[in-house]
């Protein structure tokens, strides 16, 4: 079983809705037993929290449901978890300060490593935006999990 944990902010726009269409794409494959995942952010601003409503919104208008409580990223997460996915080189910074995560670099990596049209740009934040911006973060994120999973599935 892979573990993949998605990392944003604060965890209510684009790790929940990551983690979400994960969820969506390998139900939809029949892979649920491959896989455990979840999300958090680096901030502790959510933690509790459900996502942000135009999240929500977004995703439902897409076909994709999110259940999720915010929470922060944490030491732990780093033995928890196979493959750690940061939305934003900040995200990579933030993880990076976690005192122990020297031992634990090659697990980080960018979300948008498995973009097939921006390879290793940042995901934007859409927090600040409207409905077009969250909109943007959907295609890209349902892009790079399909790649994802297509990397993971033929690694096995």
């Amino acid at each position: 079983m892979t573990r993949i944990l998605f990392v944003c902010l604060g965890n209510i726009c684009r790790s929940p809705l990551a983690e979400a269409i994960f969820i969506h794409q390998i139900k939809e494959q029949n892979l649920q037993s491959d896989f455990q995942v979840a999300s958090c952010g680096t901030a502790n601003y959510h933690i509790g929290d459900t996502p942000d409503q135009r999240t929500i919104r977004n995703a439902l208008k897409n076909g994709v449901t999110i259940d999720h409580r915010g929470r922060q990223f944490g030491l732990s997460d780093f033995v928890d978890f196979d493959l750690i996915l940061a939305m934003d080189q900040s995200n990579v910074n933030n993880i990076m300060c976690v005192s122990g995560a020297d031992n634990y670099v090659q697990k980080v990596k960018l979300m948008r490593t498995w973009d097939s049209i921006n390879t290793g740009a940042d995901v934007p934040d859409p927090y600040y935006g409207n409905e077009k911006d969250f909109q943007e973060v959907f295609e890209i994120l349902n892009r790079s999990m399909r790649n994802l999973i297509v990397e993971l599935t033929v690694k096995k």
